[in-house]
């Protein structure tokens, strides 16, 4: 069990070598977000010029570069695709480009271009992050180890060199060079990254601990019993690049029909010219009735029938906190069916706070003055749950004597001389092994509740207990009752920590499926489990430990407080200003913008098929052709706009507009 019984460093000088230099690509490094910039700045150019009336000569060639700049990429790579005969929607919008250009909509053509390419280096970028996050992850482990020779001497070695068999020493206030089990010493281990728990672990001979976890005071010998190669950190970094790698292609519902509007479209737009021509119709009209086609045909309408939806339901949800990271994610949101909860810092705010203080009978101690003589002692610690009884007589403003002779054991608790009295606080295990009636009841009252007990001795005999936890979000309850409804299904719980606790947070919030102590890939393993049965699972998490459930499930949020930086990076969205029920509200907001999406193709279906049908049955002057082809595109834009307003962010259990 936890305890207050060493004094926990500061997370900056946690390990003592230097940081490392973080490794994170820049932008303009990547040569689509180049191209992409150079299309954008271009076309701003070009606009004022265009629309104030200027001479051609200033704006034609300016709009001609942004063709060039912005549609090389996209291009090339659907010359590319057509190389292996596949024609995708890259391609069809770079000719669509041309073909308004042909027509004198140089400016429809010149947007269309800067769309995509800035759509492909949002693309590029996010890649790039996303390996750099993982890259960045193996800087948690530290790049030496002191390793104990026969003679009993050491060296400092490569943590890399380290082989399973190796003694290790970690003096306090290092990270742990490689996974092992504890020979010798007496600390607690901060190992958050690993399992989530939201308190150090203590840790003695024949306890486990995991490389990259940081160590308290007290100096441990560590047995290695795995390759560096094969620690939970390093299997961490495989599984996320596994799984990004093997998570199923993203695709817009739009791209999924692409290739066979595509040909299908090329294939009319190339009869509508042959045919004329071989029943003895001149070139001239053959061609215009062909470029007619092909401009009424285009996917235009059909594209912005996607984009504006989704665009406008990522800035709705962006005001309120949550931050999509592509059009892709807006749209898997409203598709999830089943949701994985983790519990530190997700479903709780991730830090420990006084919850009880029960002076015990006979000691004429008042709950201010136990908790006051608890945080006197504990005010020189450290250690996470004395900062949180010096926390809770702060808020009390309780007044603190002054502590004479303080000392900190690791493993056993702290000690000081307050008001004349000698004064112990830690867990009640170690301090008092063999516990009366009393103090046995109420400290396993307080477990049974889901808290750390905290033993408070004075002169040796035993004065109170303090019990600590950390505590539930304000909207935790109702965000289950609303994924509940949402989904059809309660969410799962999936938790580094121990069952006791786990069960205590999962009754307050009515979640019953709950797995406790798992590591990573237990969490990997879940998600794929739920997978596997025909579910769309959305994890939410926050930790390092997350971050392989995060990347192997359909959808991904990460909690951005406190969420670890790979967490964030893996995560397809991030709810930014940790408010845990806007995750039911985004994706009532996906789903609304999915029905908006349905509704868009269908009009521009009824425009396409109605143009097309005059231009085949009929003449269709080119001039109505572009005013109905644009005038879809705009009607369809206008709709998707709708997600806007204030309105469509609404609870989905107490219903609202879309």
């Amino acid at each position: 069990m936890p305890s207050v019984l060493d004094q926990r460093p500061a997370p900056a000088a946690a390990d003592p070598r230097p940081a490392p230099a973080p490794r994170r690509t820049r932008v303009l490094a990547l040569p689509e977000a180049r191209w992409a910039l150079a299309a954008l700045v271009l076309f701003l150019a070009a606009l004022p010029l265009h629309l104030l009336g200027a001479p051609v000569w200033l704006w034609a060639p300016l709009y001609a570069a942004v063709y060039v700049s912005g549609g090389w990429e996209p291009g090339r790579e659907g010359l590319k695709a057509l190389g292996d005969r596949t024609l995708d929607v890259d391609l069809l919008m770079v000719v669509a480009a041309l073909g308004a250009a042909a027509i004198g909509q140089v400016l429809d053509g010149a947007l269309l271009i800067v769309i995509f390419a800035t759509s492909g280096a949002l693309e590029a970028v996010a890649t790039a992050r996303t390996a750099d996050s993982v890259r960045g992850l193996l800087d948690l482990a530290p790049s030496t180890g002191a390793r104990l020779l026969p003679d009993g001497g050491e060296e400092t070695v490569p943590a890399g060199a380290l082989k399973a068999g190796d003694t290790i020493l970690v003096r306090p206030g290092e990270r742990i060079a490689a996974d092992g089990q504890v020979l010798d010493g007496a600390s607690e281990v901060d190992q958050a990254t690993i399992t989530g728990e939201p308190l150090p672990v203590a840790k003695g001979d024949g306890d486990e601990v995991f490389a990259g976890t940081v160590n308290g005071t007290g100096a441990l010998r560590v047995r290695v019993e795995r390759d560096p190669s094969d620690s939970v950190i390093a299997r961490i970094v495989k599984m996320v690049e596994e799984a990004s790698g093997t998570k199923a292609p993203t695709q817009l519902f739009i791209e999924k029909i692409e290739q066979r509007y595509s040909i299908g479209m090329v294939i009319a737009t190339l009869a509508v010219f042959a045919i004329p021509l071989v029943l003895g119709s001149a070139l001239q009209p053959a061609l215009l009735r062909a470029m007619t086609f092909m401009i009424v045909a285009s996917p235009c309408a059909v594209v912005l029938s996607t984009m504006p939806p989704l665009l406008s339901a990522i800035a709705n949800a962006g005001r309120h906190g949550v931050l999509a990271k592509s059009a892709v994610v807006m749209e898997r949101l409203g598709q999830v069916d089943a949701v994985v909860l983790d519990k530190t810092g997700t479903l709780t705010e991730g830090t420990p706070r006084v919850t009880d203080v029960r002076p015990l009978p006979g000691t004429g101690l008042t709950d201010d003055t136990l908790l006051a003589l608890a945080a006197a002692a504990e005010h020189a610690s450290e250690h996470p749950l004395a900062r949180a009884v010096v926390d809770a007589a702060r808020v009390r403003r309780l007044p603190l004597p002054e502590a004479l002779d303080f000392a900190s054991a690791p493993g056993r608790g702290v000690s000081a001389t307050v008001d004349g009295h000698t004064v112990r606080v830690g867990s009640p295990a170690r301090l008092l092994p063999e516990p009366g009636a009393t103090v046995r009841d109420v400290v396993a009252d307080l477990e049974g509740a889901g808290r750390t007990a905290v033993l408070v001795l004075r002169d040796g005999i035993p004065a109170g207990v303090i019990g600590i936890a950390d505590r539930l979000r304000p909207d935790a309850a109702s965000t289950v009752a609303a994924l509940t409804a949402l989904t059809g299904r309660t969410p799962v719980l999936l938790t580094g920590d121990n069952e006791r606790a786990a069960r205590h947070l999962a009754d307050q919030v009515g979640i019953t499926d709950v797995r406790a102590g798992l590591l990573p890939q237990d969490k990997v393993a879940a998600v794929r489990e739920g997978e596997a049965e025909g579910r769309r699972v959305l994890v939410v998490g926050d930790g390092v430990n997350d971050a392989p459930a995060l990347a192997a499930a359909h959808t991904g949020i990460a909690m951005g407080k406190a969420g670890s930086d790979l967490a964030l990076e893996t995560a397809d969205a991030v709810v930014v200003r940790d408010e845990l029920a806007t995750i039911p509200k985004v994706v009532a907001l996906s789903r609304a913008a999915r029905r908006l999406v349905v509704q868009n193709l269908v009009i521009a279906s009824v425009f396409i098929t109605a143009l097309v049908a005059w231009d085949l049955l009929a003449t269709l002057p080119l001039p109505l052709g572009v005013a109905g082809h644009e005038g879809s595109t705009v009607i369809v834009g206008l709709n998707g706009l709708r997600l806007l307003r204030e309105t469509a962010w609404h609870n989905p259990v107490r219903g609202g507009a879309a």
